[in-house]
C-alpha cells in the first residue's frame, strides 16, 4: 500500500519538495560542496546531532502517524510474545538442535509453547475477520513484526484477507520484518518509547502471549497507564496460565499492599483464542465473526 503525499495549498512559496529537487545539482564551487550548504531537511548529519534528538522524537512520532491516519486504521488489536517460540512445524528441530541437556531443557519448554503460535494465528483471524455492516473494520491486527507470535498474528490476518501492521525496532542483531506484513504498514522504529507509544495509540484490544523481558515491559507499562487512569480500560488478554502464574505472583502483589485487589481484574487470563474472543465481543457487542 503506497499513498500519495497531500497537495501542498496555493501560496507564493514553492514547495519543500520542489525546492529539494532544485538543491539536488548545485554548481560545483567550495561553498555547495561543504555541508553547511545543504537544506536543513536534507542534511543527515544535522539531523542525527545529539541534540537533534527532540525533533526526531517528533518525526518518529509524526510519520507512524500520519501514515496511518491516511490508511484508515483508527482501531487496532494488538499482539504482544515472544519472539523465540517456535512455529509448531518448528518445535521439533528447535528441541533437536540443542546441544546440552539443559539446552534441551529450555528448548522443550519452548517447542512446548508452540501451540501458542496457533493460537495468536486464530485470534488474529477472528479479530480481522469482524466488519460491521457498514463496511468498515473492528480492528486491524497489529504486532511487533518479527518472528514467532508476532508472525503468527501478522499471518491470522494475511489469511483473513486482511491488512496488518508491524512495528519493528532496530536491534544490534538484525532484525527483518516476517512476511506477511502489510508493506506499506511495516514501521521501523529507532526509540521503544515511540514504538510503544503507537503499539496504544489504537488499541481497542490486547492479546499478551508468554514472553520475556520485551513483553513484560509491554505489558506492565500498559497495566500501569490503565491502573492510573491515563488510558481508558481496554481487554488485555494474558495467554498461558501456567506461565503467567509462574513467572509474576500477581496475588502476592495485592497481598503485599503494593497493587489493589481490584488490579487483578485488569487483565484476562485465558488459554485460547476462542475464549479470548469471547472476552472482546462481550466488550463490545461485536456479532461472531463470519
Amino acid at each position: 500500500m503506497t499513498t500519495s503525499p497531500p497537495n501542498n495549498p496555493p501560496g507564493i512559496f514553492p514547495s519543500a519538495r520542489t525546492e529539494a529537487e532544485l538543491a539536488k545539482a548545485p554548481t560545483s564551487v567550495p561553498q555547495t560542496e561543504h555541508p553547511a550548504y545543504r537544506l536543513a531537511f536534507q542534511d543527515h548529519d544535522f539531523l542525527l546531532r545529539e541534540d537533534l534528538r527532540p525533533v526526531r522524537f517528533q518525526l518518529e512520532l509524526l510519520k507512524v502517524e500520519l501514515a496511518l491516519s491516511e490508511a484508515g486504521i483508527d482501531s487496532t488489536f494488538v499482539f504482544y510474545g515472544s519472539a523465540r517460540i517456535p512455529a509448531p512445524d518448528k518445535a521439533e528441530a528447535l528441541v533437536n538442535a540443542a546441544a546440552t541437556p539443559q539446552a534441551r531443557a529450555i528448548a522443550e519448554r519452548l517447542a512446548a509453547k508452540s501451540r501458542y503460535y496457533e493460537e495468536a494465528r486464530k485470534l488474529a483471524r477472528l479479530a480481522s475477520s469482524c466488519d460491521p455492516a457498514d463496511g468498515s473494520r473492528c480492528f486491524t491486527v497489529c504486532s511487533g513484526g518479527g518472528p514467532s507470535i508476532m508472525e503468527a498474528a501478522n499471518l491470522g490476518a494475511h489469511e483473513a484477507g486482511a491488512p496488518s501492521l508491524g512495528l519493528n525496532i532496530v536491534l544490534p542483531h538484525e532484525q527483518v520484518p516476517n512476511p506477511y506484513v502489510t508493506p506499506g504498514l511495516s514501521f521501523q522504529f529507532h526509540y521503544f518509547a515511540l514504538r510503544k507509544m503507537h503499539f496504544l495509540m489504537r488499541a481497542k484490544a490486547v492479546a499478551v502471549f508468554p514472553g520475556g523481558y520485551g513483553t513484560m515491559d509491554e505489558f506492565f507499562e500498559l497495566l500501569t497507564l490503565v491502573q492510573t487512569g491515563k488510558v481508558k480500560p481496554v481487554p488485555i488478554l494474558l495467554f498461558g496460565r501456567d506461565f503467567w502464574g509462574t513467572v509474576v505472583n500477581f496475588q502476592a502483589l495485592a497481598d503485599e499492599g503494593v497493587i489493589s485487589a481490584a488490579d487483578l481484574a485488569l487483565f484476562h487470563v485465558v488459554e485460547t483464542a476462542d475464549e479470548a474472543w469471547e472476552i472482546v465481543r462481550a466488550q463490545y457487542g461485536l456479532q461472531a465473526a463470519r
